[in-house]
């Protein structure tokens, strides 16, 4: 497909570009980013003056739900809301059911996302069978099939001696892990951050020391294997401090935060709304002020949604017993463009890097830049437009956001795969890829 975006502010953190320039595409792929660009007769023109023109942003940690929980997601709706959300490649958790642990699973996701799919779906392999952290997953398989890195997200691999040989096996694959950093034995049931919250309301608690206990055992394993480990949903100062320390080192550690935990804290769970239960839990304002630094000097690589979908009879219910997790596809740009960015605490560049150079970075993935012959893939901004987030709206079959109602300032006004636009104003054109 050919497309010339003319006219926006080009903010290309890959290529150290940051200024008024035309991008044309021709055949899918990044032809040219100058001044003055022309195109082949009848190739159309998108205006973006006054917007923000940038690479198609990625998210490498959603849950698309398929196979096994359609009831939840699926691949057609988790990516029209990566589509309205400005991301233009996901990469899918392995906790469906069947559990992504083998070639079959992963080819029945690819030949989904290619029939049903919007953006790039990019599958992500268990670390483990079945999830269960007691033997390895096809590991050579799964990195055949397609997968980009493995994960037993949602379940901590408990067996340090086991994760080990997994870091030391797939050493020739050259694809990371993703550590779910949580010691099981002190989470020991809890839904809540521990803390003074906590203590008032009653809830079974969470502590820091689960996730950084968990975290500082990783480090230790990729300092010994010399494998890549990233961190992922990161939420505790303690565990900020022991990935920059690690970082300093010159070990291979990645990471990434959520949107959520830079935004919320604990405070939040005193509405027992249950949009607000999530794991790991919201931490306290120290956490997220830690956090938040640490997004802005680069300790934290990636910000990636956790992209979570419920039905709603597994939130309507007591705090106790609601799931864990919320959706964040269609929220995650406009939450951090209305906060961080026009709220100061980021500049546009270091949050664009955030959601392109650093997950494309860490997955290996062809996206995150619009140099010559890179991926059309991109994504325009409207850093003015004011909405206020309705979820009854959402693409995503999930409603379980805490976000609903807030009025925010910066939104995506198009996203672009493969220089076909394939939406423009919070409308769907076409029908997926």
């Amino acid at each position: 497909m050919n497309l010339l975006v003319r006219g926006g502010r080009l903010v290309d953190p890959a290529n150290a570009l940051d200024g008024v320039l035309d991008c044309l595409v021709l055949g899918g792929k990044v032809a040219e980013v100058g001044r003055g660009l022309t195109a082949p007769e009848g190739t159309p023109i998108v205006d973006a003056t006054g917007k923000v023109v940038a690479p198609g942003f990625i998210d490498m940690h959603v849950h698309l739900r398929e196979p096994g929980y359609e009831y939840k997601e699926t691949i057609a709706t988790g990516t029209r809301a990566a589509a309205l959300g400005g991301f233009t490649r996901v990469a899918c958790m392995a906790n469906t059911e069947p559990v992504n642990d083998n070639r079959a699973v992963t080819d029945y996701i690819l030949a989904k996302a290619r029939q049903d799919g919007w953006v790039h779906v990019h599958p992500v392999g268990a670390v483990t069978r079945g999830l269960k952290g007691e033997a390895l997953a096809e590991l050579g398989e799964l990195a055949e099939a397609g997968c980009v890195a493995y994960s037993d997200d949602g379940h901590p691999v408990m067996n340090a001696g086991l994760l080990r040989r997994a870091l030391e096996y797939v050493q020739p694959f050259g694809l990371p892990i993703i550590s779910h950093a949580e010691d099981a034995t002190l989470m020991a049931g809890g839904v809540i951050h521990e803390g003074v919250v906590s203590t008032e309301l009653g809830l079974r608690a969470i502590p820091s020391a689960a996730e950084e206990v968990m975290v500082a055992r990783d480090i230790a394993l990729a300092e010994l294997t010399g494998s890549p480990v990233h961190i992922a949903h990161v939420s505790t100062a303690g565990a900020v401090r022991l990935i920059r320390s690690a970082k300093s080192r010159g070990l291979r550690v990645t990471s990434e935060v959520t949107p959520h935990h830079l935004l919320l804290t604990e405070e939040a769970v005193r509405s027992f709304d249950t949009n607000t239960k999530m794991n790991p839990p919201l931490r306290s304002k120290a956490d997220r002020e830690a956090l938040q630094e640490a997004v802005a000097d680069g300790t934290l690589d990636a910000v990636a949604t956790d992209h979570a979908p419920h039905a709603p009879a597994e939130k309507e219910i007591e705090y106790d017993l609601a799931a864990f997790g919320i959706v964040g596809l269609e929220t995650a740009v406009p939450l951090l463009l209305h906060h961080f960015v026009h709220g100061g605490l980021l500049d546009l560049g270091t949050l664009i890097t955030r959601f392109t150079v650093g997950p494309a970075r860490i997955l290996n993935l062809p996206g995150g830049h619009l140099g010559k012959g890179a991926d059309g893939d991109l994504v325009i901004l409207d850093l003015d437009q004011e909405r206020e987030v309705d979820t009854a709206s959402f693409a995503s079959k999930g409603r379980n956001s805490p976000f609903g109602g807030w009025k925010l300032r910066g939104f995506v006004w198009m996203t672009v795969v493969g220089g076909r636009v394939i939406q423009q104003k919070g409308i769907l054109r076409g029908g997926g890829r």
